[in-house]
């Protein structure tokens, strides 16, 4: 009993997440890769019929084609929009709060308050700061004399407008990461670039930035995971349309073209396609992420 004792609760300890993960992760994931080679309605899954990669096909190809570049193309842009920014903004908070501030502990605790906001939430509240009526955004552009925007309307406006509230809800989160990764660099790399005359700005690109390349690597994956996976802040922005990103599939994104395809057209077998193709996706930025992550640490 000893032997088996050593041998299996190390097994029996573990197997809760694998059986949790296998009911909730794996069954769905290769149950929707079933769905996506039928056809089959939301409203009569029972009765699917065989079609192959036909769901595929008809993505890349076929009369959906164009609404799926469209929501890839989104998709790619809004990650852009947000993913720059709120990397770039993230760090220089960063690098701010790793100095002796007053106060500091308050800053650092303020910083996550976006990201524990709901995406319900922020979305609806930035939605009402860009209205086109009453919004506190046309309001500030008409003390310059700009006329008021359409921002949900447009095109580039519509994608600046969700990519602010993704800017908003996430730098705190990756500003907290960098500040974890700067406090771990050693303090007398800086002693000895301020001996050499460096100022903060010198010792900031010469000796934190390459401290923190792999956590800037990791930062830029999981950002440009959450920009593919992105769906509440467009759904709930774009109001009675948002369900299509827009009247005009203005910013359209993966995530909401599968639900509109899945839920609104009741096509299961295409919106699984999608989620399929979005996983692969996905899968292309983590080998991408590993090669990287390999030749940084040959490079070192």
């Amino acid at each position: 009993m000893y032997r088996w004792d050593t041998k299996g609760s190390p097994y029996a300890f573990v197997s809760p997440f694998f059986l949790v993960f296998a009911a909730f992760g794996l069954f769905p994931l290769l149950y929707t890769g079933w769905l996506s080679l039928h056809q089959v309605s939301l409203y009569n899954v029972d009765q699917a019929k065989w079609v192959g990669l036909k769901n595929y096909t008809d993505l890349f190809t076929g009369p959906p084609s164009h609404f799926f570049w469209n929501a890839l193309g989104n998709t790619f842009t809004l990650g852009i929009l947000s993913t720059v920014p709120q990397l770039m903004i993230a760090i220089g908070l960063a690098h701010l709060l790793n100095y002796k501030l007053r106060g500091s502990s308050f800053f650092r605790t303020a910083l996550l308050a976006p990201y524990a906001t709901s995406v319900a939430a922020a979305t609806l509240v930035f939605a009402l700061i860009f209205s086109p009526e009453s919004g506190m955004a046309n309001w500030f552009l008409g003390l310059f004399g700009i006329d008021p925007v359409a921002w949900e309307a447009g095109e580039w406006t519509s994608q600046l407008a969700i990519s602010l509230i993704v800017t908003w809800r996430w730098t705190g989160y990756n500003a907290l990461i960098f500040l974890a990764a700067m406090q771990a660099v050693p303090g007398d790399l800086y002693e000895a670039a301020a001996l050499d005359g460096a100022s903060r700005w010198k010792q900031f690109l010469h000796v934190t930035v390459p401290a923190l390349r792999p956590t800037i690597l990791f930062t830029i994956v999981v950002s440009t995971i959450g920009a593919t996976q992105l769906f509440g802040e467009p759904f709930l922005f774009g109001g009675q349309s948002g369900h299509q990103g827009g009247t005009a599939h203005q910013y359209e994104t993966l995530g909401v073209f599968m639900y509109d395809q899945g839920f609104r057209n009741s096509l299961l077998g295409r919106a699984s396609a999608i989620a399929w193709t979005m996983f692969a996706l996905l899968l292309l930025i983590g080998l991408v992420n590993a090669l990287i992550a390999r030749r940084l640490r040959k490079s070192q």
